[in-house]
């Protein structure tokens, strides 16, 4: 009876411990993880029609400070960018320039 009573003990606590790993490892869901799951594939992009030209500048490659400012004057006289390759139309912003950063690039 000592024997079973041990065993039932045991069993409960490795299977407590068992519970409370897989707990502390299993990833954190809310009710919005669909939203967020679409916010994280976003994430480290740059949006062409709300960075500043510091952001611009800091984050694409082959964009100094003047680009990035003329990327900007361009959005605030034609208004948002419609599309990526739209960046073409900007003063000194050339295909390759857009390809290298292509990736990085959204607009939303």
């Amino acid at each position: 009876m000592r024997k079973s009573h041990f065993s039932s003990l045991l069993f409960a606590l490795l299977t407590s411990v068992s519970v409370a790993v897989t707990a502390a490892e299993a990833p954190k869901t809310s009710p919005v993880a669909p939203v967020a799951a679409q916010a994280s594939a976003e994430v480290g992009k740059v949006n062409l029609n709300s960075a500043d030209a510091a952001t611009l500048q800091r984050e694409l490659n082959g964009v100094g400070e003047v680009k990035a400012r003329a990327i900007v004057d361009y959005r605030d006289a034609n208004g948002p960018f419609a599309s990526v390759d739209e960046l073409l139309e900007v003063k000194g912003i050339g295909a390759a320039t857009l390809e290298k950063n292509r990736d990085k690039l959204t607009v939303q």
